[in-house]
C-alpha cells in the first residue's frame, strides 16, 4: 500500500498553461522544503525532464500505451516513494487520447487509475460566467472522475477574477489560484533544445523554473492544494521494481555507458535502474562534451531524449565518435534510440557522424510522430526475432537507407526500419524499458560475453 499526496493537473485542451503551472507548483513546494515528484502523462521526455528539474528528482512519464495500463499505478508508486507530494501533468484535454482510446489512455483514465483528484487549469482570457458551465460539464462527464477544483489562468483584472470565482462558487467548484495574463511568461529554453538544458544543468533552465515557482507561490493557495492532495486515498498496489526475480545476478558488473550528463540521462529513469538491477555499473557519458567513453566500457546506451538539433556538436566531438565506432566494431552491445540512430550514421545533413552504420541522414520539413506496435525482424541485444514491442517515434530527420541488411523492426503499413549489426541495435523507435525489463538483462549478458573479433 502506498500513501502519497497527489494531484493530476489537466485542462480542457492544450494551450491552457498546464505545463508552466506544473513546473511552478513543483518548484514552489520544493522551495518550502517538501520532497516532491513530477510525472508526465504520455511519451514526452522533454516535459518529464523539466518536471524533474523542478522537483529535484527524476521526472518520469506515465504512458499507458507504452507501458500498459496495469503498470501506471505501480510505476507512479515507485517514482513517488518517500515524497510528500506528487504532481501528474496531463496531456492534451482531460478526456483526449491521441490513439482514440480515451477509456484507457487519457489523462482522465490515468487519474482514475491513480485514484487522484484532478485540478483543471482553465485559460479564461476570453471567458466570463461560462467558465462554470465548462467546468461543470467536465465534472459531470465521467462520474468516476474526481474533479477537485480549478486554477484560473490569464485573468484580466480583479473584477474579472471576482466574476469567475462567483460563477464557480455557484456550481460548488473550488478555485485554488488565479494568475494574471503576464504571470506565466514563456521563460523556458526553446523546445528544439529538447532535454539538453536539463541534462546539462543549464543556468537558463534553472532560472526559468525558479521564476515559475515564484509566480505560482504568489498566486496559488498552496496549503489548500496540499490539503486536496492529502485527501487522496492510499494506492493498494505494489510499487514497480527494477529488481529481477531472485535478486540481482552475482559476478562481474560490466560498465555500461549511458548517454547523458550531470542532470540525468537521455533515457527514461527506469532504464538506468533496470541496468543496475541486471548487474551493470552504469556510468554517464556526455555525447556533447566527453571525448572518451568511460574506462572499461563494455556497452553503450543512447536514449531517445537526445535531440536532433545538436547534430553539429555531436559531429564536432570526433574523438568520442571514433571511440563509439571502435566499441561497435569489436561487437560490444550498443543500443541507440531516436536521434542516437542518426549519431551512429555515416553523416547527417553533410556533417560526419560516428560512421558505425552505412547510412546517411537528412533533415526534412515536418515531423514523424506516433506510436508503433513493432515486430523484431532480427535477433538482437534488444529482442529475439518475432517478439513485439510498443514504442514511440518523433523525428524530422530520416536515414537512407531506412533499414540495414538486418532490419531492427517492422510494423503494419510501414517498410522495415532500423539496423542490427554485430552488437548494435539502432532505431528511431523508443520503447519504455519498464515494459520490457528483459532488454536490460540481454544487454548486460552481452556485455559480459567475450568480445567479437574485429573483421
Amino acid at each position: 500500500m502506498t500513501v502519497v499526496p497527489r494531484v493530476v493537473l489537466s485542462a480542457p485542451s492544450s494551450g491552457h498553461g498546464t505545463g508552466a503551472l506544473s513546473l511552478g507548483l513543483l518548484a514552489a513546494l520544493a522551495d518550502r522544503g517538501l520532497d516532491v515528484a513530477g510525472f508526465k502523462i504520455g511519451p514526452d521526455q522533454v516535459d518529464a525532464a523539466y518536471l524533474g528539474l523542478a522537483a529535484r528528482r527524476p521526472g518520469r512519464i506515465l504512458d499507458p500505451r507504452l507501458v500498459g495500463p496495469e503498470r501506471i499505478a505501480p510505476l507512479f508508486a515507485h517514482g513517488a516513494a518517500g515524497t510528500g507530494f506528487a504532481l501528474v501533468q496531463g496531456t492534451m484535454g482531460l478526456y483526449d487520447s491521441i490513439s482514440g482510446r480515451p477509456e484507457a489512455e487519457s489523462t482522465a483514465a490515468v487519474a482514475t487509475a491513480l485514484r487522484s483528484p484532478v485540478v483543471l487549469v482553465v485559460d479564461v482570457a476570453a471567458m466570463g460566467q461560462s467558465v462554470a458551465a465548462l467546468v461543470h460539464g467536465f465534472r459531470s462527464y465521467d462520474e468516476q472522475l474526481w474533479l477537485g477544483g480549478v486554477i484560473l489562468n490569464r485573468v484580466a483584472s480583479p473584477r474579472h477574477e471576482a466574476m469567475l470565482r462567483e460563477a464557480l462558487d455557484d456550481v460548488g467548484v473550488p478555485v485554488y489560484g488565479a494568475l494574471r495574463r503576464h504571470e506565466l511568461p514563456p521563460v523556458l529554453p526553446a523546445r528544439r533544445h529538447g532535454t539538453v538544458p536539463v541534462v546539462q544543468r543549464d543556468g537558463e533552465a534553472e532560472r526559468a523554473v525558479r521564476r515559475l515557482g515564484e509566480a505560482v507561490a504568489a498566486t496559488v493557495d498552496l496549503d489548500r492544494l496540499l490539503a486536496l492532495a492529502r485527501s487522496a486515498p492510499a494506492l493498494t498496489v505494489e510499487p514497480w521494481s527494477p529488481e529481477p526475480a531472485g535478486g540481482p545476478p552475482a559476478g562481474e558488473r560490466p560498465v555500461v555507458a549511458l548517454a547523458g550528463g550531470p542532470g540525468g540521462s537521455y533515457s527514461h529513469p527506469e532504464t538506468a535502474e533496470l541496468l543496475r538491477a541486471a548487474g551493470a555499473e552504469v556510468v554517464p557519458v556526455d555525447p556533447l562534451r566527453d571525448e572518451a567513453l568511460p574506462a572499461g566500457t563494455r556497452a553503450l546506451v543512447v536514449g531517445g531524449g537526445l535531440p536532433e538539433a545538436y547534430a553539429d556538436r555531436l559531429s564536432a566531438n570526433r574523438r568520442l565518435c571514433i571511440a563509439v565506432a571502435e566499441l561497435a566494431r569489436t561487437g560490444r552491445p550498443v543500443i541507440a534510440e531516436g536521434a542516437g540512430l542518426l549519431w551512429l550514421a555515416r553523416e547527417l545533413d553533410g556533417l560526419p557522424m560516428c560512421g558505425v552504420l552505412d547510412a546517411i541522414g537528412a533533415s526534412r520539413d515536418g515531423v514523424v510522430i506516433g506510436y508503433r506496435e513493432a515486430t523484431a525482424r532480427t535477433d538482437s541485444v534488444v529482442a529475439p526475432a518475432g517478439s513485439t514491442v510498443v514504442g514511440h517515434k518523433q523525428h524530422a530527420a530520416v536515414l537512407t537507407p531506412r533499414a540495414g541488411e538486418r532490419a531492427a523492426w517492422s510494423w503494419e503499413g510501414g517498410a522495415p526500419e532500423g539496423f542490427v549489426w554485430r552488437g548494435v541495435h539502432a532505431s528511431q523507435l523508443v520503447p519504455h524499458w519498464a515494459a520490457y525489463p528483459e532488454i536490460a538483462a540481454r544487454l548486460v549478458a552481452a556485455a559480459v560475453a567475450p568480445a567479437e573479433a574485429p573483421a
